[in-house]
């Protein structure tokens, strides 16, 4: 016969893994949700109005208009007259060019973060950490063809830090980038992991 204090603590075990289990299944839903409503909030707040969802239509048909005429009316030197402009003022050409460069990097024509690798973090050691090739081209900063630009992004974070890294160190991946990130993001914990289809 069972013990009424091993029973109470099989009991107690049991209901801490069903309350793990239950955490594990309600944060990463109840988080993304509260996110995503807190962002729809912010942007439907943007504009003032009465009913709730206006304000983000408006501001998502203001800026596909923009990128209409952006592709359409608007021509290309035009767009670099005023990118030439921004990019005079001092503290604006900071701010500009940074956020312009970021979106590009993701959403442009020539996305950045499509390069993923693994670097080899000295030559005498087996240690590793995975990031994107951002540019191959450094003759800018005097560095010669042997060496790459590679942003390594941080674990639980969205930020990270750029590295000039010798190309002998660097091994490409076969692996899709929105992987990588969400691998490298998630702290390696990620499970979906597959290579590119060729």
């Amino acid at each position: 016969m069972i013990q009424p204090k091993k029973r109470f603590r099989s009991f107690l075990k049991r209901l801490l893994a069903y309350f793990l289990k239950g955490l594990l299944l309600a944060v990463p839903v109840t988080v993304t949700v509260y996110v995503l409503y807190k962002s729809f909030v912010f942007l439907d707040n943007l504009l003032p109005n009465q009913l709730p969802g206006i304000g983000i239509l408006i501001i998502f048909s203001a800026i596909t208009f923009l990128g209409f005429l952006g592709t359409t009316i608007i021509q290309e030197p035009l767009l670099q007259a005023m990118d030439r402009l921004l990019e005079r003022i001092p503290l604006v050409k900071f701010i500009y060019t940074s956020i312009r460069d970021l979106l590009s990097a993701f959403v442009g024509k020539e996305k950045m973060f499509n390069k993923p690798v693994m670097v080899k973090m000295n030559e005498q050691s087996e240690v590793y950490k995975l990031g994107f090739i951002t540019q191959k081209d450094l003759s800018a900063f005097k560095i010669d063809e042997g060496f790459s630009a590679v942003y390594l992004p941080h674990s639980y974070n969205f930020s990270g830090n750029l590295f000039i890294v010798s190309n002998n160190l660097i091994r490409s991946l076969d692996i899709p980038s929105d992987e990588a990130m969400k691998f490298i993001v998630s702290g390696g914990i990620s499970k979906k992991l597959s290579s590119k289809e060729k």
